[in-house]
């Protein structure tokens, strides 16, 4: 089957034996940036919240302007009638002097319209047919300005006291003083109206310069929330490039810190695995190749008659062709427990018995290499059970007495212990060996991994065991871990819930 790689497009199939493959889109040309969408996300809000604010701001401010207007013009009218009522009780009639004070009243006012009404509702002054209408001659005004609908002037009663035949007094109506604003439907005057349109100047001024800093604020918050997600978009892209020592170097404890951290994290996993997978790849072909070179040189050393065709040289070929299976079979069997086929058989077992079992069959061939054996139970009990897969559990410790044994040296010990915390059971196998080495310490799980290769090659280790056996303890939701110190010896301890729990 062939495939076609399209970089960018997306080709339509022409014959069903082609298929296609889209690498990451590139970026369109005319798409904004982020910073750009971040700007215009700020501006556009800045502008609505202005656009509101002035409204609301402008209906309230124009409810209470009007407010205030017709209070303050209800209370000139007030005034004034008061005044008119006190000068209508000394003289008992609307004479010239009192007209004469409306006049001069009015000259003060020069936007508001007066109109001065008897009780007959007769006209005495209206300030806009000229002035005085009653008592004067030839002041009718040129131009009649009528007052405008009756909501939008304020009227006061002129009142006197008035004595009664019985002697009580009463208030009288003697006529009415009407005001309202020239040229305008409300109670505005000029004045009123130059203040009312300064304030809304002031209002838009206000939110230009509210949406004009919002901008700038949203050009330095967009290029802040901007940098770290290019920084980590073209570390993600070196990375697929395959350079892999790229790193954001963002941290923090937001969710772009904590982004930037998971990202570096996963680069260094990623290179760290790729790196042992070289190596794994190159210790596989050193492995398969050390006994397939042994046996190809006997082989081709008895065919020409170099070495003889007997049972010596027979047992030589034989001893790698077994290596090489067990090589071959730990790999297998590591490989079925990463992928979860190998069998897994829970039962409740007693650990300290399986680890005495443990110590009773290996003691002869510790004896014989000279080294002492020896189970130490701190569990405070004879028995202490848990739910494990036996099988499982005694081929990890076999493999950590096999390590143990391997790098102790003639007249050393090996100590399997038996202990419990909280939650777990701990089995551990300590020996007085070689130790490891800080550095090495992180990477002794790994497969065919060795601090001195050399050396295991000819105590004959085959790399795998450690890696088979932290499989185990993971498939166990258990850990493992490892105490070392070159020269003194070293721990390997298997920490195993002593109930089991499917993880999630």
């Amino acid at each position: 089957m062939a495939f076609h790689v399209n970089h960018g497009t997306r080709d339509e199939a022409v014959d069903s034996s082609v298929s296609s493959y889209n690498t990451i889109k590139r970026q369109p040309r005319n798409t904004l940036k982020y910073s750009t969408r971040m700007t215009l996300s700020f501006a556009l809000t800045a502008v609505m919240t202005a656009v509101v604010l002035s409204i609301v701001l402008a209906f309230v401010w124009e409810q209470q302007f009007q407010t205030y207007t017709r209070d303050n013009m209800q209370r000139m009218v007030t005034q004034m009638a008061e005044t008119l009522s006190q000068q209508y009780a000394e003289e008992d009639a609307w004479t010239d002097s009192i007209l004469d004070y409306v006049d001069t009243a009015s000259g003060s006012m020069e936007e508001v319209g007066i109109r001065l009404v008897d009780s007959e509702e007769n006209v005495l002054y209206d300030n806009t047919m000229g002035g005085l209408i009653a008592g004067r001659q030839g002041r009718q005004s040129k131009k009649v300005i009528l007052p405008p609908r009756k909501d939008s002037v304020v009227v006061a009663d002129i009142q006197v006291n008035e004595v009664l035949e019985d002697g009580s007094s009463a208030p009288r109506v003697v006529g009415s003083l009407t005001f309202w604003a020239m040229n305008s439907d409300v109670f505005l005057t000029q004045s009123d109206s130059l203040f009312r349109t300064s304030s809304y100047g002031a209002i838009i001024t206000a939110a230009s310069m509210a949406v004009i800093f919002a901008c700038i604020i949203g050009v330095f918050v967009a290029r802040a929330l901007a940098k770290p997600i290019k920084a980590i978009t073209t570390t993600a892209s070196q990375i697929r490039n395959g350079d892999l020592t790229a790193r954001t170097g963002i941290s923090g404890t937001d969710e772009i810190g904590r982004l930037g951290e998971t990202i570096d994290d996963m680069a260094t996993t990623l290179e760290r695995d790729i790196k042992l997978e070289h190596r794994l790849t190159s210790d596989v072909a050193h492995e398969l190749r050390t006994p397939l070179m042994a046996m190809q040189a006997t082989v081709e050393a008895m065919q020409d008659g170099v070495l003889p065709a007997d049972q010596t040289n027979l047992a030589t070929v034989g001893a790698e062709v077994r290596r090489l299976s067990r090589l071959v079979d730990a790999m297998l069997r590591l490989s079925r427990m990463e992928n979860g086929k190998t069998p897994f058989q829970l039962e409740k077992c007693d650990v300290v018995e399986l680890a005495d079992d443990l110590v009773m069959a290996h003691s002869q061939l510790f004896q014989d290499n000279g080294i002492d054996l020896t189970l130490e139970n701190e569990t405070g009990h004879d028995s202490f059970y848990a739910e494990i897969d036996p099988d499982l559990i005694r081929e990890a410790m076999v493999n950590l007495l096999s390590n143990a044994m391997r790098y102790t040296s003639e007249g050393g010990s090996v100590v399997v212990r038996v202990a419990r915390d909280r939650h777990n059971v701990l089995l551990s196998v300590q020996d007085t060996g070689m130790g490891i080495a800080k550095e090495d310490i992180p990477r002794v799980f790994s497969r065919f991994w060795r601090s001195d290769a050399s050396r295991e090659r000819v105590a004959g280790g085959l790399g795998v065991g450690l890696s088979l056996t932290k499989e185990i303890v993971d498939r166990h939701n258990g850990t493992i871990s490892v105490d070392s110190e070159e020269g003194v010896g070293t721990t390997f301890t298997l920490h195993l819930p002593v109930t089991h729990r499917k993880s999630r």
